[in-house]
Parts: C-alpha cells; structure tokens; sequence
C-alpha cells in the first residue's frame, strides 16, 4: 500500500491519524489482466486506487472504443458521474494488466469527508488536479498536433508507450494506428 499511501501525500498531506483512518477504509483486490473494473451504463460504488498494474478508461462510439484515459500505479480510477451525481458513467475501466487496486467505497468515502474537514480537502485537492488535467487534455487535443501530443506522452508516461498497445495509445492520441506508426517512425 506504499504507491496508494505516497499518492495520498502527493495530493494533500493529511495528519497521520486522519491519513491512516483514510487507509483503514480501503480493501485489496486483485485483477486479472482485461478485467473491467468500472462498467459504463452502470453506477459505480467504489473509487479505486491502482497499487500495481496498469488500467484504460473507453467510451464506446459508432466507430469503435474511443481511449479517453490511462493510469499506472498511483492513479486513482472513478466514474466521476457515479460519485458525484449517483448517475450511471459513460465510461468504462479495463485493466490491462493483472492488477493489485485498492477501493474505498463512495459511502465510506463521503462519510469520511462529512467527518473529517483534512479529508474532505484531501478529495477537494485531487478533484482540483483531475479538473486541470481533464482541461489540459482538452486544450491538447484542441491546439496541439498529433506529433506534439505523442511527444507529450513521450515525455510524461513514458512507460505507458511500453506497457499499452499501439491501438489503445493511437485511440488515446486521436489518431489512426497508421498515423501512430509514422509519427513513431519519425521521432526515432
């Protein structure tokens, strides 16, 4: 639980009771490799975190999955629908790797907020990181090509490149396979 435990940190530094009642919360599992955790059309009770393992997050389109997300150790993965407004997500979550995910369900997390005013700005915190990465995507997507995008990637998750299929990071880029392989090619 050290990956879980130092993201913790990174997000919003809790006092140590406050910090290990937020972990006693948690409950291990493990999944196999193309498990899906989150399942789109459904409500998601539980916010996960990623100890080990690698995960995507899809949307299904006319035209095929559409990657929208990826997360290595010390992610976090929520249907921000199903936490927020109780609502089915449009999203799913697959692992794609044999994974070890720690969860907190959303009650128990909620209650924890309610109680605790560090906690409650430790989600505060995670929800302001997520809301300018989610803008940064945006922005990205909006603005930069598909070669200055794969180098950002390059840059930042460099390990995501070795660790997920062409077509999952092509999807994610925005772009078809061919496209990935030239840019790859050129960048070499």
């Amino acid at each position: 639980m050290t990956v879980i435990s130092n993201k913790i940190d990174e997000i919003f530094f809790l006092p140590p009771a406050e910090k290990n009642l937020f972990l006693s919360r948690f409950e291990r599992i493990e999944v196999q490799k193309g498990a899906i955790v989150v399942s789109a059309e459904k409500i998601e009770r539980y916010v996960y975190f990623i100890e080990e393992g690698i995960a995507r997050a899809f949307r299904d389109t006319e035209k095929g999955q559409r990657t929208i997300w990826f997360g290595e150790a010390g992610s976090i993965m929520l249907s921000f629908l199903s936490f927020f407004k109780n609502q089915a997500g449009y999203e799913s979550i697959e692992v794609l790797e044999d994974s070890v995910l720690y969860r907190i369900s959303s009650h128990n997390l909620q209650d924890l907020y309610s109680q605790h005013i560090n906690i409650a700005n430790w989600g505060r915190k995670f929800v302001e990181q997520e809301l300018l990465l989610t803008e940064q995507r945006f922005m990205d997507l909006q603005f930069k090509t598909a070669t200055e995008r794969y180098q950002d990637l390059m840059k930042h998750s460099s390990t995501i490149l070795q660790r997920v299929q062409l077509g999952y990071i092509a999807s994610y880029l925005g772009i078809t396979q061919v496209s990935l392989s030239r840019i790859r090619a050129a960048t070499k």
